[in-house]
């Protein structure tokens, strides 16, 4: 067996895995995947996962103890999918604004979750765990520091250390926003997402100005706004 058959397990669970069970730990998280999205039972088992899958339940619970767990797996999946639709650069029409960067982004975002049922029901639904609801600010928390970089790639702005964790607090208002949503219509509507954005702007002119000057895109600025995934301790609170 070579390095190359060992790769690292996406639940981020700490211990390696090998391509064979990194396949199967996938097609575990396709079939929940498919399995919150097709039915609005909060009590979907393991066994029905298992079932699903088309593997035994012992193979399920090799790679997670509780479905928790599962929902948990699939919560940084989405994160991470979501993650890199985030830092592409809104270059076709590029913003002119602060304001404008954000609803673009805002509407990107809305897409995605809204053709991914499974995604709405685990980051909006009621119900959701300490645990998957952790994966979710962790996710936000790494989506608001490239978002930073991305406000200092496209403007020409003054250095601001904790604007990160402001845009991370707008982030958390429109989704609120997006929840009440789901909790009505079960998707994001445009309206709704509208309204979420308008949330965010509002709070973000308490640090920010109302206009910012557009300065040249670079390929270094647009290089550095990748970040990579945070630690328990860079999503920490902060006053």
């Amino acid at each position: 067996m070579s390095a190359s058959d060992i790769i690292g397990d996406p639940a981020a669970q700490g211990r390696p895995m090998r391509r064979r069970g990194v396949e199967r730990h996938n097609l575990i998280l396709d079939s929940t995947e498919r399995l919150l999205a097709a039915t609005t039972d909060e009590d979907i088992s393991l066994a029905q996962i298992a079932e699903d899958a088309g593997v035994s339940l012992a193979s399920v619970y090799y790679f997670f103890p509780n479905r928790n767990a599962v929902y948990v797996a699939l919560a940084r999946r989405f994160n991470e999918e979501i993650y890199q639709r985030s830092i592409l650069p809104p270059t076709d029409p590029e913003p002119q604004s602060w304001q404008e960067l954000l609803a673009m982004k805002h509407k990107a975002a809305a897409v995605f979750q809204n053709s991914r049922p499974a995604a709405l029901r685990l980051f909006l639904g009621a119900g959701v765990s300490v645990a998957v609801r952790n994966a979710d600010f962790a996710g936000n928390a790494r989506i608001a520091q490239s978002r930073a970089r991305m406000f200092h790639a496209y403007f020409d702005m003054q250095p601001m250390p904790d604007l990160a964790h402001r845009l991370e607090i707008a982030a958390a208002a429109m989704d609120g926003v997006w929840s009440l949503s789901y909790g009505h219509h079960g998707r994001i509507t445009d309206a709704y997402r509208e309204e979420g954005t308008a949330c965010a702007v509002t709070y973000l002119r308490r640090y920010l100005p109302e206009f910012l000057p557009r300065k040249p895109l670079t390929d270094e600025a647009l290089a550095g706004i990748e970040v990579a995934p945070l630690t328990p301790d860079d999503t920490a609170p902060t006053d």
